[in-house]
């Protein structure tokens, strides 16, 4: 039981770390973690952008419509219980820096807590939208796009420390 304690403790530790300013976040660091406190899942790969995210389990895909997909969605995912969900969203912002992008969400009165860091070697900006109790991770890729991972909700007991580990968990496919 200690274990497990100690093992929530510091995944509920990570996150707010995977979010202050310039702070290096990764999946070795993460992954003890987790296998200490036995939560389990697996990869998923989203071939279009060459990118894997480790999800829970018990988290689905769900089908994407035509309209997600001209707006960008790559991927979503529902719990089975429909206690949580993630979307990949791929934003077309005319070649927009990752510095401008965060400027222009922080001049959106939604937004809050717009931070830079680090995740996998990779820059990216978080951000949450309380309204929608969110935490969303952004990170610019080659082709000028904004690759945005939002993961919700923040408010239940542990949401923190699982969407601290998909966070974490963003990298480059192999």
């Amino acid at each position: 039981m200690k274990k497990i304690l100690c093992a929530l403790l510091m995944l509920c530790l990570l996150v707010p770390a995977a979010l202050a300013e310039e702070t290096t976040l990764n999946w070795e660091t993460a992954l003890p973690i987790l296998e200490a406190s036995n939560v389990t899942g697996e990869f998923h790969t989203f071939d279009e952008i060459a990118v894997k995210i480790w999800l829970p389990e018990g988290m689905l895909p769900v089908e994407l419509t035509e309209e997600d997909k001209k707006n960008g969605m790559i991927g979503y995912f529902m719990m089975e219980d429909q206690s949580g969900q993630m979307s990949v969203v791929y934003v077309d912002t005319d070649g927009m820096s990752l510095e401008e992008y965060a400027q222009k969400l922080s001049s959106d009165g939604d937004v809050t807590e717009v931070e830079k860091g680090t995740v996998n070697g990779f820059p990216c900006v978080t951000y949450k939208l309380p309204k929608q109790d969110s935490i969303s991770v952004a990170f610019t890729t080659e082709a000028g796009y904004i690759l945005e991972v939002t993961c919700a909700p923040l408010s239940p007991e542990n949401a923190e420390m699982v969407w601290g580990a998909v966070v974490a968990s963003i990298q480059t496919a192999e």
